[in-house]
């Protein structure tokens, strides 16, 4: 049986596209293995917070998204800082920032 998902490189170039059109600050950090790599999402809330959210997979393979932090939020050169230590652990992860008002994804991404 082979694998139904969708490769990361086309759902992330998808949630590029959706917060340009909607007029979402968003940029590419890192891009990590286009079929299968892992997605961190580094959200930045002016002025200078951060929250870095990591996807997993549930038991049925559905994606959830968690904290990588126990603080509220992060200022941007900690989240920075941390964002660096998980690429050197992992060179094949998707790195995405994107700005909200809020600190919370615009949508979720899948």
């Amino acid at each position: 049986m082979g694998d139904e998902r969708l490769p990361t490189h086309l759902w992330t170039g998808a949630f590029i596209r959706r917060c340009s059109a909607e007029g979402i600050p968003v940029t590419v950090i890192h891009s990590g293995e286009k079929m299968g790599g892992t997605v961190l999402f580094k959200v930045y809330q002016p002025p200078g917070r951060c929250r870095l959210l990591s996807q997993m997979r549930d038991l049925d393979g559905n994606i959830e998204w968690y904290q990588l932090h126990k603080e509220e939020a992060l200022d941007e050169v900690e989240a920075s800082a941390r964002v660096r230590k998980s690429l050197e652990r992992d060179p094949d992860l998707w790195v995405i920032e994107v700005e909200t008002r809020d600190g919370e994804l615009p949508f979720d991404p899948f």
